[in-house]
């Protein structure tokens, strides 16, 4: 059920902490989502759970109003209160214990739930993704364009983010393409590398509204970053995705893996027919999918064409050009058999 709980008149900084850290605290004991927007609560979730938050939050505005600082560890000391009450104002039974004792079970693999939107997965290979991400530390999603790879892993991210599961949302993929360098392009680095990194921030802002993305984007809590800044650091307690990996190079791609550090995953990105790096370099995500085939803790889903989820249009469209290059391969084959001399 969805229910509104009115917040007009105190600070949303104070009350939910910063990049919402107090409702992180709350996503381990309950399964409702919570979003403030416009002075208000919003609500969705168990009806069996709206008498108890909307005692907490009762709380915890009150101690707003009194100037008292909210933070995780009085959410987590008002939850275990009042649980305390209800257990003292009732004669326990052993499912009111268990319901006392548990935090909320994980969301349900398949389904996935961000501030914005639920996102369901439109086909066999897209739930298998979703489960080989819940299942495994690296996971890497090759095939073309239009088939819900980047989209399916941010909101994996997102859902983690929210709900507990992680304290980071990382993403990056390659700043430079078809061996160009971002330094004959005018403006400041930042300008220079957003045109790159756009992609990524239209799937974020598609799940989180807009002004909680860009203010938990200036908390680091998200960040999206140009391959490059990954050097050097060991990214723990993270969501991590690396997208347009086709053009990574094998000494980014084997710098970006071993930045993995605890309770941390990597999804990779990329369609091995748009690689656009120059001859001299072989691409990151080909090697890596022959390298790393059957290591435990990394699993490879692939797309097809019959995967996408774009207009049909586009389905067509990779179909022509599937076609192309497979007719120059043939064409090559019989050029390479006749006979010379």
């Amino acid at each position: 059920m969805r229910y509104i709980i009115p917040a007009e008149d105190v600070d949303q900084v104070e009350l939910l902490g910063p990049a919402d850290i107090n409702l992180t605290t709350l996503a381990r004991f309950y399964r409702s989502y919570v979003v403030y927007r416009d002075g208000l609560l919003r609500l969705s979730g168990p009806r069996s759970e709206k008498k108890e938050l909307e005692e907490i939050f009762s709380r915890l505005i009150s101690r707003c109003r009194r100037g008292e600082r909210i933070t995780p560890e009085l959410v987590e000391a008002e939850v275990k209160r009042l649980r305390a009450e209800r257990r003292a104002q009732l004669e326990p039974t052993e499912e009111i214990e268990n319901e006392i004792k548990s935090p909320a079970p994980p969301p349900e693999v398949g389904i996935i739930h961000t501030p914005r939107k639920t996102i369901l997965p439109k086909g066999e290979n897209q739930r298998r993704y979703l489960e080989e991400i819940a299942r495994n530390d690296i996971v890497f999603a090759i095939g073309p364009a239009g088939t819900g790879k980047t989209y399916l892993a941010v909101a994996a991210a997102v859902s983690a983010l929210i709900s507990g599961r992680c304290s980071r949302l990382i993403l990056t993929r390659p700043a430079v393409e078809a061996g160009e360098s971002l330094g004959y392009l005018p403006g400041t680095f930042k300008e220079k590398i957003d045109p790159y990194l756009r992609p990524l921030y239209d799937a974020l802002f598609d799940m989180v509204p807009l002004e909680r993305t860009q203010r938990l984007i200036e908390q680091e809590v998200i960040e999206v970053a140009p391959l490059a800044f990954m050097r050097g650091r060991t990214l723990s307690d993270a969501y991590i995705i690396l997208d347009e990996a086709q053009n990574t190079t094998s000494t980014q791609m084997k710098m970006f893996l071993t930045r993995l550090g605890w309770n941390s995953k990597a999804i990779v990105t990329g369609d091995i027919t748009q690689i656009d790096l120059s001859h001299q370099y072989t691409s990151g995500l080909v090697e890596a999918e022959k390298l790393l085939i059957g290591i435990p803790g990394i699993s490879i889903v692939y797309f097809d064409k019959g995967d996408v989820v774009r207009p049909p249009l586009v389905s067509r469209i990779i179909h022509a050009y599937e076609s192309r290059d497979e007719k120059r391969n043939n064409q090559n084959q019989e050029k390479k058999s006749e006979p010379t001399g």
